[in-house]
């Protein structure tokens, strides 16, 4: 977690790299980063929001190549943030568990991408019954959704990684 100083102030890769770690998309972090100083918060996360809503779909496929699949959040250090925001899901019984990762294979087949949610907050049971009512969303519909959870998780990441 960086103070919003901190992070004004911060040499550019730093900044860079704060902003990977909430969205891998390393044209948007630039993009981000180059609008320091940020005079507050508030004023950086809708300066990230609306250079999110700038993103091309090779870089919204990016950032959203790099999430782990919910209940199988990548190891610590390779994505900062999912196994926090996956805790609850991680704590499903195996029978949830199971159907998860077949909805999650599911997913994968009919869309070509790992299912994505802003999983933060959300029982293995509510993940589950979202994923299979997106499974039956035609490809435009899921696409939009999957952009709205994506914009939803780099929200919440940026929350916590620069604060007052």
């Amino acid at each position: 977690m960086w103070t919003l100083g901190a992070f004004n102030t911060a040499d550019a890769e730093d900044a860079v790299e704060v902003l990977t770690a909430c969205c891998a998309s390393r044209a948007w972090a630039e993009k981000v980063a180059s609008g320091r100083p940020y005079g507050s918060v508030a004023a950086l996360q809708a300066a990230a929001l609306a250079g999110f809503d700038e993103l091309d779909a090779s870089e919204l496929a990016v950032a959203h190549a790099a999430h782990a699949p919910i209940g199988k959040p990548k190891p610590a250090g390779e994505d900062r943030w999912s196994r926090g925001e996956q805790s609850r899901a991680l704590t499903a019984d195996e029978a949830v568990r199971a159907e998860l990762a077949e909805v999650n294979a599911a997913y994968e087949r009919r869309f070509g991408r790992v299912f994505l949610i802003r999983a933060t907050g959300l029982t293995g049971e509510q993940i589950l019954a979202e994923a299979k009512r997106r499974l039956g969303n035609d490809d435009e519909t899921e696409r939009r959704e999957a952009i709205a959870q994506l914009r939803a998780i780099v929200a919440l990441r940026l929350e916590k990684a620069v604060r007052p």
